[in-house]
């Protein structure tokens, strides 16, 4: 009898190691050029977790807020942006103690080599694709740039609206446009189209991801768990992989 009190204490502790850390859903509210990261860390974190199961949303930033705004389920969101999350801040959706930069990244020009070598070069071209100025933050740091260097006014007949930054990409995959402003992330993944140039920094404000639990999410172990691997050394290792900066 006495061995059998013994083996208790190690049942137990092989049941509790066998048991996933996290369960339940986990809602991600990601701004679209973030796919291929989030995609490959949730997949790592499920591993770990298999009970944990990820409902991604992927778009604009600005589209995002705005379903979240609108009651749409969302335990973390990470922006490609200050704006957008400072509007749910101020919404109060975001729970600003958990708010801060993810990653960075930078604005290029993609499209068929030859068609452009520089901002001014894009005068000439016929059809520019950004993503909606409105809504996709690649657009707006492409219409600061255009104002920045005195172009707006040339462009505005040219200018072909996405959705968001993928779609803008694709337009330049498949010729329907000269090119495209887009990430550089999102360039290194293009099959057809290639950077013709980066848009120089001093014309647009810096390309920044800041990152928050919700204010549900903070209700959610397994959200806030995903969120504390977000900040790991393994998401470290992705971005700088997928070619984001961490600084």
């Amino acid at each position: 009898m006495k061995n059998a009190f013994k083996m208790v204490p190690i049942v137990l502790c092989l049941l509790l190691l066998a048991t996933p850390v996290f369960a339940g859903d986990v809602n991600l509210s990601i701004a679209a050029s973030l796919k291929e990261v989030i995609n490959e860390l949730s997949d790592s974190f499920a591993r770990r977790n298999p009970s944990v199961k990820f409902v991604k949303n992927y778009g604009a930033s600005g589209a995002l807020v705005k379903q979240i705004e609108n009651g749409a389920p969302s335990d973390v969101f990470i922006s490609a942006n200050v704006e957008w999350m400072d509007y749910l801040k101020n919404k109060k959706l975001a729970d600003a103690a958990s708010i801060g930069v993810f990653t960075y990244n930078t604005l290029v020009f993609a499209g068929t080599p030859g068609k452009a070598a520089t901002m001014q070069d894009i005068i000439k071209l016929e059809r520019i694709a950004i993503g909606s100025p409105k809504s996709v933050p690649a657009g707006e740091y492409a219409m600061e740039a255009f104002k920045k260097a005195g172009l707006d006014k040339q462009l505005e007949k040219k200018l072909v609206m996405a959705k968001d930054v993928r779609e803008c990409l694709m337009y330049a995959e498949r010729g329907e446009v000269d090119g495209a402003f887009v990430y550089r992330t999102d360039a290194l993944q293009a099959k057809q189209a290639k950077i013709l140039f980066s848009v120089p920094q001093n014309l647009y404000p810096r390309v920044t991801y800041p990152m928050s639990l919700t204010v549900n999410g903070t209700k959610n172990k397994a959200a806030s768990a995903f969120f504390a691997y977000l900040h790991s050394d393994d998401a470290k290792a992705v971005l700088t992989k997928y070619g984001f900066s961490s600084r």
